[in-house]
């Protein structure tokens, strides 16, 4: 997620910073499309086994870390905030991943959902109320290169598409604006499966993308240890890290978030 700061003067700042964004209009579906066809190896269809299927919501307890600077003309912005101050001023968060298995084809999907909302003040008797509506999507697929028993590993390309909505408004100066901006970047993957007793597993899963094509880099690592309740349903607790470079136009985002979750995974 993209969890925005507590003060205002950052959400104004962001307001501010996404309307000198010159967005690129993305057609996202195409660019999904794409990376089926490229993702379902003739390999990956063999022998018969049927679908599988598994739903992981969870709970991402994310602090945020970096730098942002609307425009090559203004200053940059440092920003360190935990979970915690990130807390106070969060109204909505929704987070859930997929995936779909059929022989040693692999699926993955991994939706972040989150909304702030702040009042303040820029100068006494000057009020300002800011809002944040961030979603992120992450679709991968490939072919599981490795299945032994008690071990996987599955390699996968995909995208990473960003869609992130700010609402400003300070009545005193006739602002209300609700800019937007969209990015869309290429990734690849790995993902691993370690079984380390009867009902206890661990998984490791790296993605790397962004190349240039939208924004500079993106990247992120996810570690999780998985307890199995019974035949259909697994606990998790791990931690995951996730950083965006975007530099275009004299604007930088250069932002990093982190922390623990907790998830509970559904099969079928």
């Amino acid at each position: 997620m993209i969890p925005k700061t507590t003060p205002l003067f950052l959400i104004i700042g962001e307001q501010k910073m996404a309307m000198l964004w010159v967005s690129k209009t993305r057609n996202v579906a195409i660019a999904l499309s794409g990376f089926l066809l490229v993702s379902m190896p003739a390999a990956a269809q063999e022998g018969s086994s049927d679908w599988a299927f598994q739903v992981t919501p969870y709970v991402w307890m994310a602090g945020m870390g970096g730098a942002i600077r609307p425009g090559a003309a203004t200053p940059s912005v440092e920003m360190n905030h935990s979970f915690r101050d990130i807390l106070h001023v969060l109204t909505a968060a929704a987070f859930v991943s997929g995936l779909a298995k059929r022989g040693r084809l692999i699926l993955l999907g991994d939706l972040s959902y989150s909304s702030i909302a702040a009042d303040g003040e820029l100068a006494p008797g000057v009020g300002a109320s800011g809002k944040e509506r961030q979603i992120s999507l992450t679709l991968t697929g490939g072919y599981r290169a490795l299945d032994e028993p008690g071990s996987t590993v599955d390699l996968l390309a995909g995208v990473r598409a960003w869609d992130i909505k700010v609402s400003a408004h300070v009545p005193a100066f006739g602002v209300s604006a609700t800019p937007s901006i969209s990015i869309v970047d290429p990734v690849l993957a790995v993902r691993f499966n370690k079984e380390l007793a009867p009902r206890w597993s661990a998984i490791m899963y790296g993605d790397v993308g962004g190349f240039g094509v939208d924004s500079k880099s993106t990247w992120q690592v996810v570690g999780t240890v998985n307890y199995k309740l019974k035949d259909l349903f697994y606990v998790s607790a791990g931690y995951r890290y996730l950083s965006l470079d975007y530099r275009r136009n004299g604007t930088l985002i250069d932002i990093h978030m982190a922390g623990p979750l907790l998830g509970l995974t559904w099969q079928f």
